[in-house]
C-alpha cells in the first residue's frame, strides 16, 4: 500500500513541513544546473501531499548533500528523496537507467565496473590498478550477491522490471 508522501515523510522523522521556499536547496544543487531536477519543488510537492512518486526529477538527485548541508532550517532533504524513491521502488517504479545500475550491482557488485580505461587511468594516478573492493577481492563477490538477495534488492528489483512500459516511469 502507498504511503501518502507527508505520511511517509512524517514516519521516517523527515518532514518538509518547516521548508519556507528560500530555493536554496534547488540553487546550490549541481544535478540541477544540467538536469530538470528542481528540488524545491519536490519539496513543496511533498508537503502539499502531491504524487512525487511518478516524478521522473526524483531521480535526478545525485545525493552529494549539498543542499541539505545549506538548508537554513536544517531540513535532511536528501534523506527525504531517498525515503520517497524507496516507496517509488516499492510500488514498482524506477527509471530504466536505474535499474540498468542496479542490475549492474547485483552482476558485477559495482555501479560502475572498473573497465580497462579506468585501470589505465588509476595507474597514471599513482593508484592501484583496482580499488579495495570486489574487484580486487573476488571472492567477496559471492558475499556481496548474499546480501543483496537477502535483504530483498534482488527480487525489489525483479518487480520493477517492466512496470515503467505499465504506466510507471
Amino acid at each position: 500500500m502507498t504511503k501518502e508522501p507527508v505520511k511517509l515523510l512524517d514516519d521516517e522523522g523527515l518532514t518538509f513541513l518547516t521548508c519556507m521556499q528560500c530555493g536554496t536547496c534547488t540553487g546550490s544543487c549541481p544535478s540541477g544546473r544540467y538536469t530538470s531536477l528542481n528540488t524545491r519543488r519536490i519539496v513543496l510537492s511533498a508537503r502539499r501531499n502531491k504524487d512525487v512518486y511518478h516524478d521522473k526529477d526524483l531521480w535526478m538527485c545525485t545525493t552529494c548533500y549539498q543542499c541539505q548541508e545549506r538548508c537554513p532550517r536544517g531540513i535532511n532533504i536528501v534523506d527525504g528523496i531517498l525515503a520517497l524513491r524507496t516507496e517509488s521502488v516499492h510500488m514498482g517504479l524506477m527509471l530504466p537507467d536505474h535499474r540498468k545500475v542496479a542490475g549492474l550491482v547485483i552482476e558485477k557488485g559495482h555501479a560502475v565496473p572498473i573497465n580497462d580505461t579506468n585501470r589505465d587511468k588509476r595507474k597514471k594516478l599513482g593508484m592501484d590498478e583496482l580499488p579495495e573492493t570486489v574487484h580486487k577481492y573476488p571472492d567477496a563477490l559471492d558475499q556481496v550477491k548474499k546480501l543483496l538477495i537477502a535483504t530483498g534488492f534482488v527480487q525489489l528489483v525483479k518487480d520493477t522490471e517492466g512496470k515503467e512500459k505499465e504506466g510507471g516511469q
